[in-house]
Parts: C-alpha cells; structure tokens; sequence
C-alpha cells in the first residue's frame, strides 16, 4: 500500500492551490479520515472541465497505485451512472453519485462550521466520507445522513462501520429530513436543490446553518448558506460556485415538445454566448427575474441555447449562433417571448452595476422561496 502521509499532504497542497488554506479544524478532519475507505475498488475519474482528458477508470484489483494516488488528486470521482443502472466500465451514463472534489468538500465544511456536540443532519450520505468527516468534526452519535438509494446506502454504513464510526444512517428522500432526530442545528446537502426543502428549516432551531448546492437552471451551480430564524423561514446569501447532482426527488423534469405549435423564426442580434457564459451574479439575476432554465449545447461552428418554462412545454425558444454571422436564429414556440425575458434580465443585471454573486440572497418561507439582492428587503424575485 502506497504510504499515505505524502499524498495527504500532497491532496492538501492542491486544495490550497484553487482556494484559501483549509481551516485547522477541517485539514485535521482529512488527514483522519482517509479518503480511499470510502472509494469503491472501480471507480470513474470524470473528464477534466477543460475536456483536455478524457474520463477513466481507475481499478483497484488491476492498478492500485493509480487508483490510490487518484483518490487522494483534488477531483471529484464518479462512483455511480445512472442510479447503478449501467455499469462504470461503459465510461458513457448520467453521473448520480460521486465522492465530491476535496476542496468543494472543505469549502462546504467551512460554511457550515459544525462544532463538537452540533447535531448535524447530512442530506446525501453517498460513499460516506463526509458522513465521516461529520463525526470527527461534531461526533458520531450527534450525525444523521440520509441516502434515497438503497444500494449506496448500505456500501456507505459499510465503509463507515469499518472505520469505526456508526452515525445514525436513514434511508429515504433527503427533502423530508429526519424530523425524529431533530432539532438541528447544522443541515448540510451533498446534492444540489432547486428549491429548498421547508421540512429542512422546521427540523432546525432558531439561528441553525444550513448550507446546500442550488441549481436555479440557468448555468452552473452555487453554494446558498443560510441562517434559520425565529419566525420559521430561513435566510442567506450565495455564495460560491458548486456542481453538484441533483437531489433525486428534484431532478429537472424535461417536459417533451408540444405536438401542434405555432413556430416563429426571427432573428437577434444577441449573441447567446454571452448570455450562457454570463458571471453568476447574471445567471441569478436571469434565474430570479424569470423562472426560466437555460440549457446549450455546442456543436463545430454552432452555440445552441433553448429557453424553457419547467411548467409549459410550449414556452420555449431556440437561438442558434453560427460563425460569421452577427445576427442569430431565433425560433420560438409561444406567445411568450422567453429569450426577450432572459436577454431583459440580463442587461437589468448590468443596470444594477453588474452586481457580483455574494450580493444576491434568498429568504426561503413555508410557500416559497424569494431572492434579493444586497438585503432582505430589496426583493428582485
């Protein structure tokens, strides 16, 4: 077995190479809960973000001195496709469960700040290592985690009961919580919402932290960091870039074409690059102002961008952008002029001065869940 006190150090220095140093408290928590008893013996190392490497497997039986140094590289490793229905070796399915990059891991362990006795509950125990991670930090018996998949649930009470560590393990919908184990005081997602469970907030005590991924649907992901309070609603502000999966029970559902439309063809001279690749303040201005999702996809010498409601099929609208040109395709399948709203938003985001992701917030409440920018009470969604 590879010694593993230098790639401890070495997974250490690369967190700290694409963040802050790691908080004594959580590089302690590392470098006691070793990462490789939580990774499966296959394991899938996904491509890199700048599709340089292609993914690859990496087997413990046939290699095990690249799958241990893989495991302890600053990436996230893809432990499931397609809720275990195809197997890793096809290299090709949808990514549902991952051991989360060590820095993400930290930057989420240092939002939450769980201190010894908290009692902590884990939406997502996946492989375990964070379920672990919890217990070191705030001890076993005050950690329970929640996995909807039965089969990952029990590889983790595995792992963790050879390490020693039995935290209460539950297997259900994370959105409900585990209001029996409650109050909480720290809630931590290792999956990304769209919209924060209120199960969450009514299981915690005034002034408890919950700290979750969010997908709004428009580009990449965001930490959201907030603070319950005394009148049961929940509020903080986003905070930094995460992608995550999906919670299950809130999968973006995408609703098929409509059967008979109403198909419009013009044009804009927006370019739906800038739209798409938009800083995060931009993405959550678009998201608050207009509900809608933006999905692309690139193609040789084409940008494809769809609009869509998640509510009505028949609200949605296409822009293609080609080289060489400056006016884009623009089909839309409604009355509703999506792309005209998502383009406003934009360039309202630029009116407020291009305001930066820190700045935007959410108060999330029994009913619904509302975004500001700056305080509270400047509502923008």
């Amino acid at each position: 077995m590879t010694e593993l006190g230098p790639l401890l150090d070495a997974m250490i220095a690369r967190i700290e190479e694409v963040r802050a140093p790691v908080d004594s408290r959580i590089e302690r928590a590392l470098r006691s809960v070793p990462r490789h008893a939580y990774v499966p013996p296959l394991a899938l190392i996904p491509a890199d973000g700048d599709g340089g490497r292609p993914p690859f497997l990496i087997d413990r039986d046939t290699d095990p001195g690249l799958w241990m140094t893989s495991v302890y590289t600053e990436t996230a490793i893809v432990t499931q496709l397609d809720d275990g229905a195809t197997g890793l070796a096809t290299l090709d399915g949808n990514y549902s469960s991952s051991s989360s990059a060590p820095a993400t891991v930290a930057d989420l362990l240092e939002l939450l700040d769980p201190q010894p006795g908290d009692r902590v509950l884990e939406i997502g125990t996946g492989t375990g290592w964070t379920a672990a991670l919890l217990c070191h930090l705030a001890g076993e018996q005050n950690i329970t985690s929640v996995e909807v998949d039965p089969v990952l649930a029990e590889a983790a009470a595995k792992n963790l009961a050879e390490a020693g560590l039995r935290p209460h393990l539950v297997v259900g919908d994370g959105a409900e919580g585990v209001a029996e184990r409650g109050p909480f005081d720290r809630v931590h997602a290792t999956c990304a919402v769209r919209t924060v469970p209120h199960a969450w907030i009514q299981q915690c005590r005034p002034g408890a932290v919950i700290v979750t991924p969010m997908h709004t649907g428009v580009g990449d992901g965001h930490v959201l960091r907030l603070v319950v309070l005394a009148d049961g609603t929940a509020q903080g502000r986003f905070r930094e870039y995460a992608d995550y999966m999906a919670l299950r029970s809130q999968r973006p559902v995408y609703l098929p074409d409509p059967e008979e439309v109403q198909l419009r063809e013009s044009t804009t001279r927006v370019d739906p690059r800038m739209i798409a690749g938009a800083p995060p303040g931009a993405r959550l201005t678009i998201a608050a102002l207009t509900g809608l999702r933006l999905d692309t996809r690139t193609e040789p010498g084409r940008f494809l961008a769809w609009v869509s409601s998640t509510t009505r099929a028949w609200e949605k609208a296409l822009v293609i952008w080609e080289e060489g040109k400056t006016e884009y395709t623009l089909y839309q399948l409604s009355d509703r002029p999506v792309w005209d709203e998502v383009v406003a938003a934009y360039f309202q985001w630029v009116r407020w001065g291009e305001p930066r992701r820190d700045r935007f917030g959410m108060t999330v409440g029994p009913q619904e869940q509302r975004y500001w920018l700056d305080t509270p009470s400047r509502v923008i969604g």
